[in-house]
């Protein structure tokens, strides 16, 4: 393959993107010098806005991965993925309506604190090490997949790129805290936006406009969206992109410690929930311009396409390699795309740091040393994020090493959301659930969710539900053209034909769902939670919906849990909550004194607010 090396004008570009994100971690370092308190750290003090947190969601939601993944997705199975519309809606809709509430307004830092609460210690720490491992694994993966990618079609050094990800990341990370991260992602969501544009208008003008795209891409079958097929086992079609990529996206978003915890920075309810909903624009817009320019990528290459052709030797280099064709006479523009694409791991790996660190310090070192200082706390939050900056940089390097394993590792992501969810589920939804049958649940999940995965690993689905779209290779060089095949499939047992070959969209729907069955079936097995122990707060009461004709069954529905006996407003007005709800909490194991961390209710402004924390501090 030949390499098409970046210039002068495609470095200055790339690295004004690393300068400035090190300039934002330098200014809030400086800015907020005097406000030396882990809270004002790792969760920006609790007085965020709307706008700037909608931005970093966003920008972390979207890792390189996606800016390389899914145009070739795309141009390789159709812009089926356009679906992922509502898959996001839902994600949003769940998120901001059943999940945040609950952490909102408990008071936590650390998302995994709520399962203590909820629960016990031994479910709070696993749950936080399943957390730890999975995100470390995953992070090393997001800086090294895309770096080898571009190494490979732009000539742009491998090393270089990582350890410049990683020590920047760590950098502003460790300097400036959640604020620095929030307003670098919110720089790079622009410059992932303007990356993706200027590869849609000049890819358009090349392609003879908008409408040529399109019409190239029906005739080439990419405009062949929705497939209303219920089989599990295809690979895309609406019901496996929808309801599966809803429970994919809900497990590693909606009860993410990234995610949570730049909510809970947000001042009030309110503003936190607007930016989710901002957010979702931020999603629709990146999304659709990543579909586009897949189908503008099928346009230019429709009669020789250069991964069959032997070009290029994987599906994540075909973004990078038309960039460098389509802006082959106008330098700095290469680079402002790949400023695009690390914008996208700049965000990802910042968010895992800062997660990382926060959950550390809140569910190990805070409980192992309850009384640290503000100032104590404050540096080893500080040096928290830099070792995990250092080893999530280490597995970068890790990831060279493991071949095609990379890519179960991507994985892993999804194959541990779908338990998490199902555990963060089970104590919402579900009063009677106890201990053991979180835990239980749990276990069963992660077994199931990595037993169908690993299995799809080892066996490969069959051809006829993943063969992508049909590819020409008819203008290419004769020598230089290979076929691609289908993998020989023999020797298969006849669980790969069923349960191996579902749909990798439907992994962390039997994770999450075979947690929350397990769950009930272990706690009815073994004397189910009485409701009045546990704190109002801490169930969402959605039954409410289905009964809101009758108190009766609502009542009934509670499972004992005293919704009535006062409102959550009421409690949080006198600065304490109620008696049954504190005796609870203490059995649990959570301290006296961790009560007062409870957001208090504006009545005026019918809004839950981080202010009344410092109010309700000094009863």
């Amino acid at each position: 393959m030949e390499v098409k090396n970046f210039e002068v004008w495609d470095y200055v570009v790339f690295a004004a993107l690393f300068v400035i994100s090190s300039g934002i971690g330098v200014f809030f370092a400086i800015r907020e010098r005097k406000k030396a308190t882990s809270r004002e750290f790792l969760v920006g003090g609790r007085q965020m806005t709307f706008g700037p947190v909608a931005l970093s969601l966003t920008a972390s939601f979207m890792s390189a991965v996606t800016v390389l993944g899914t145009p070739a997705e795309v141009y390789r199975f159709g812009a089926s993925f356009i679906i992922f519309f509502v898959a996001y809606a839902f994600v949003i809709i769940f998120t901001s309506e059943l999940f945040l509430p609950v952490f909102y307004r408990s008071g936590i830092t650390s998302t995994y604190e709520y399962l203590q609460l909820r629960f016990n210690k031994p479910v709070r720490y696993a749950a936080t090490a399943i957390y730890i491992l999975q995100t470390i694994l995953y992070t090393g993966v997001v800086v090294y997949a895309p770096a080898l990618a571009l190494n490979q079609v732009t000539g742009f050094d491998l090393w270089g790129s990582v350890f410049a990800t990683g020590i920047v990341c760590t950098f502003y990370c460790t300097l400036g805290g959640l604020k620095a991260v929030v307003w670098t992602d919110a720089f790079q969501m622009v410059v992932m936006t303007v990356g993706f544009l200027t590869v849609l208008i000049q890819g358009s003008a090349d392609a003879g406009g908008l409408h040529n795209v399109l019409e190239q891409s029906a005739n080439g079958s990419r405009l062949n969206i929705f497939d209303f097929d219920v089989d599990p086992l295809r690979r895309h079609t609406f019901w496996t992109i929808s309801v599966g990529g809803t429970f994919t996206w809900l497990g590693i978003y909606g009860v993410n410690q990234s995610t949570i915890q730049r909510c809970i920075s947000c001042k009030t309810e309110k503003h936190a929930k607007l930016a989710l909903y901002f957010n979702l624009l931020g999603l629709w817009v990146i999304l659709a311009c990543a579909v586009f320019s897949g189908l503008i990528m099928y346009s230019h290459f429709k009669d020789c396409d250069p991964w069959t052709s032997g070009i290029i030797s994987a599906p994540d280099q075909l973004m990078p390699y038309f960039v460098m064709e389509l802006f082959a006479t106008m330098p700095g523009l290469p680079g402002l795309f790949v400023a695009c694409a690390f914008s996208g791991t700049l965000s990802t790996v910042a968010a895992s740091i800062n997660a990382l660190a926060t959950v550390t310090f809140e569910d190990f070192v805070k409980s192992c040393f309850p009384h640290l200082s503000d100032k104590l706390s404050t540096w080893i939050s500080k040096g928290l994020c830099l070792l995990f900056g250092i080893i999530c940089t280490s597995m970068a390097v890790a990831a060279s090493l493991l071949g095609s394993v990379v890519q179960a590792a991507l994985s892993i992501h999804g194959m541990c959301g779908g338990p998490m969810l199902g555990l963060f589920s089970l104590g919402i939804l579900f009063p009677f659930v106890n201990w053991k049958g979180a835990l239980g649940g749990l276990l069963t999940g992660i077994i199931l969710s990595f037993w169908v995965a690993i299995g799809a690993l080892i066996y490969p689905a069959p051809t006829s539900k993943t063969w992508p779209l049909p590819l020409s290779t008819d203008q290419c060089v004769p020598s230089n053209v290979t076929e691609s095949v289908p993998p020989l499939l023999s020797s298969r047992p006849a669980i790969a034909e069923t349960w191996y070959a579902l749909s990798y969209l439907y992994y962390s729907a039997v994770g999450c769902l075979g947690c929350m069955a397990a769950g009930v079936i272990i706690s009815f097995a073994t004397g189910h939670q009485k409701g009045k122990d546990i704190q109002p707060l801490l169930i969402r009461p959605v039954c409410n919906l289905f009964c809101f004709w009758s108190k009766k069954y609502k009542t009934l529905c509670w499972c004992g849990v005293q919704h009535d006996s006062g409102t959550e407003q009421e409690n949080l007005e006198n600065g304490s909550t109620s008696k049954q709800g504190a005796e609870s909490v203490l059995r649990n194991g959570l301290r006296r004194e961790s009560l007062v961390h409870v957001p208090g209710y504006d009545p005026k402004d019918k809004n839950y607010d981080n202010m009344a924390l410092e109010k309700i501090t000094h009863f």
